[in-house]
Parts: structure tokens; C-alpha cells; sequence
């Protein structure tokens, strides 16, 4: 497998990749200590043997209850139920952000784009990424974000560009200005729709509680989709898990489990960072977003299945 070549939109990809805040290295393994118990504080562990330590404790734990819904109902419960926020005790999670890594890896322990995910998945969906693995690498590929979708939950949390957060003491919104899109969790005690209500979403349905100042969110009802272009597929059984918590004034820590029984032999846990970007002279503001208005005239799919700019070449006459 090589990294991504071709067309316009890899290459920006790619480009991003190499100029993105450098992604963390895949971490050796070690003996984890018990699972069970719930995440502690965000503090980043000091040392590789730490960090590996630390991730395997939270892999263990999403293996220990089994589903997005299990460890959820966990974590509240030793959460005591979680304490709703007041105009008074919500949190500053101002600013405008961005995710520190490389945005064609769900895990940011992922060492290049040469190596494969570090998800554990089913035979079947094992062999989906490897089918779409060497069709990129021969240059086919087809992002459905060329048609203008939208990357959808939980491919929303890789994406690039800027990002903020707005918590009010019932729901929070958690803004990427790619495609506008906006995921909103009800802190109000609500649960998720009744089955005979709920239908695939891109941003899913998110419920949330208050820890202290931690974030713990449960989604569900996403939409079958890619965790990004280089990643494996998920489908519309993914639900996740995530705890949302400023690890210091500019570092927003993301501990997060994908439960996606089709598609994951065991859930799939990440830790996502987040950056506050300086903007002492408020020049960073995050626009309206119409993927449809761009330089690059309509995106279509070509015969092979990549992807192709409609009436577009580099000749003179045909740049005017």
C-alpha cells in the first residue's frame, strides 16, 4: 500500500497530512492494568509505556461492556448520574480549535499512511478495506464528500479545518465549519428517540451528562459511512462513546469507542486532540460553508470510479 496520489482533492489531502501538527507514533504494547473502572482525569501519561498502558485499560473497558449503550449507562452510574450545568458552572470551551493530527487517520497512533488501521475488524469488513486499499492505490478512488455530503458522525471527528465548541447548560454544539456541520448533545436528561422514531442520521443523535467537568456523550443512528479515505467502513449499527475534557486551557482531550458489531471484531478506541489556535487579532472566524461554490467546477465519477473535475483542463483557452 502507498499513501494517496492523484486528483485534485488527494492531493489537498495529502497536503494536509504533511503540514498538519504531527500525529502521535503507534505506541508498544504493555500489560494493562485492570479494566472496570471508570476513565480517570485527561492528563496525558508522561512516558510510551504510559500511554500504552492507558490505552489498553481503555480498550479493555469498552470490551468489558460489549456496547456503546453499556459503558455509557457505566459511566453515568459512577458518575452518579452525572450534574446538570448551570449559566453559572458552565465550562470556558471558547475559542477556535482544530484537530492536531493528520486527518487521514482515525488513530493518531496510526505511524504513516503505508501502514494499516490499528482497528480489529471483522473478516468482512477486513476485506472491504483491503479491496478499497487497492483500488486507491491504483488510483480509483471516490469520496462521496465530492458529491458535497457532508462526512457525517463519526468521520466528523477526523476532518480538518476550524472547529468551536458553545455549551449552554441543556445542550452543547460542537461546530466543524467543513459543510457546516454541527452536532447537537442534550444534557437535559432526555434519552435517544424511541425505535419506532429513530433513522439513520449524518450527525447521529447525541445525549450527554455532566462528570465534573468532563463531557460524556452516547451516540447512535449514524449513518453507514467511512471513518475516512484511507480508513475502514462503518455501518448503521456504529455507535460510539466519548468523553470530552480540557486536558489544559488550550488542549481539548477526546477519549472515544466505536461499537459497530458488523464491521469491529471489538470496539475501537481512539484518543482525539484538539488544538486552541492563537487568534489575539480575531482574524480566524469559521463562515458559512458552500461546498457547492469552488473553483473546481463539478465533481463527477468517472468510469473506473475515481473522481474527476467536469469541463476542466490546464489549457489557456480552457482556464478562462
Amino acid at each position: 500500500m502507498s499513501t494517496i496520489t492523484n486528483s485534485g482533492q488527494r492531493t489537498l489531502y495529502v497536503a494536509i497530512a504533511t503540514i498538519a501538527i504531527a500525529a502521535c507514533q503507534q505506541q508498544p504494547a504493555s500489560q494493562p492494568p485492570a479494566a472496570g473502572a471508570a476513565p480517570a482525569a485527561a492528563a496525558t501519561p508522561s512516558t510510551p509505556e504510559a500511554r500504552a498502558a492507558e490505552k489498553q485499560r481503555m480498550i479493555n473497558l469498552g470490551i468489558e461492556y460489549k456496547t456503546a449503550r453499556a459503558l455509557y449507562d457505566h459511566l453515568k452510574q459512577q458518575a452518579q448520574g452525572g450534574k446538570a450545568l448551570t449559566w453559572q458552572t458552565v465550562p470556558d470551551w471558547t475559542g477556535v480549535w482544530t484537530r492536531e493530527a493528520s486527518p487521514l487517520f482515525w488513530d493518531p497512533d496510526q505511524a504513516s499512511p503505508t501502514a494499516l488501521p490499528t482497528a480489529k475488524l471483522t473478516p468482512e469488513y477486513s476485506k472491504r478495506l483491503m479491496d478499497k486499499l487497492d483500488k486507491v492505490n491504483s488510483g480509483i478512488e471516490f469520496d462521496p464528500l465530492s458529491n458535497c455530503e457532508p462526512a457525517g458522525m463519526p468521520r466528523w471527528m477526523v476532518e480538518p479545518f476550524l472547529r468551536e465548541w458553545a455549551v449552554t447548560p441543556q445542550t452543547t454544539y460542537l461546530v466543524n465549519e467543513m459543510q457546516n456541520e454541527m452536532r447537537r448533545v442534550y444534557t437535559d436528561g432526555r434519552d435517544h428517540p424511541s425505535a419506532e422514531d429513530a433513522y439513520p442520521l449524518w450527525e447521529g443523535d447525541s445525549i450527554g451528562f455532566w462528570d465534573g467537568n468532563k463531557l460524556v456523550i452516547h451516540t447512535a443512528q449514524m449513518r453507514a459511512g467511512q471513518y475516512q479515505r484511507i480508513q475502514p467502513y462503518y455501518t448503521e449499527q456504529v455507535e460510539t462513546v466519548e468523553i470530552w475534557q480540557k486536558a489544559e486551557d488550550s488542549t481539548m482531550a477526546v477519549d472515544i469507542w466505536a461499537f459497530d458489531p458488523p464491521a469491529l471484531a471489538e470496539p475501537w478506541y481512539t484518543k482525539q486532540t484538539y488544538k486552541r489556535l492563537s487568534n489575539d487579532d480575531k482574524s480566524l472566524r469559521i463562515r458559512y460553508w458552500d461546498c457547492g461554490e469552488n473553483q473546481n467546477n463539478t465533481v463527477t465519477k468517472t468510469d473506473t470510479g475515481s473522481s474527476d473535475f467536469t469541463n476542466f483542463n490546464f489549457t489557456k483557452k480552457g482556464d478562462k
